[in-house]
C-alpha cells in the first residue's frame, strides 16, 4: 500500500512538472489594448461598424484588420480618446497603431 502511494505522489509530481514547462513554452501573450478599447466603447453591440458587437471591433483594430474606428453610436470626443490612446500604446510586441477615426 505505502508503494502505491509513492509511486502516484512521485507521478504526479512528474505530470505537474511537465505541465508546468508546458504552461511557458506554450504561453500565449494577451495584447490588454483589446480589453482597453472595448471599454472604452460604448457597449452596445449594434453591429453598425460591420463588427460583431465592440469587442469585434477592438479585435480588429488591434490586430491590424482595419485602421479606421468607425463606430457610429460612439460619441466623437470618445473616438478622439480611443485613437489618441491606440496611437500612442505599444503592444506586446513594442509597435503601435496608426488609426485614424471617421
Amino acid at each position: 500500500m505505502l508503494n502505491a502511494f509513492i509511486v502516484m505522489l512521485v507521478l504526479g509530481a512528474i505530470l505537474g512538472l511537465i505541465l508546468a514547462v508546458a504552461s511557458k513554452i506554450f504561453e500565449v501573450q494577451v495584447d490588454e489594448r483589446e480589453a482597453t478599447v472595448t471599454a472604452m466603447l460604448p457597449g452596445y453591440n449594434c453591429g453598425s461598424c460591420g463588427y460583431p458587437g465592440c469587442s469585434g471591433l477592438a479585435s480588429a483594430l488591434v490586430n491590424k484588420e482595419t485602421d479606421t474606428l468607425n463606430c457610429k453610436p460612439c460619441k466623437a470626443e470618445q473616438r478622439s480618446k480611443i485613437v489618441e490612446y491606440l496611437n500612442s500604446t505599444p503592444g506586446p510586441d513594442g509597435e503601435v497603431l496608426k488609426v485614424k477615426s471617421i
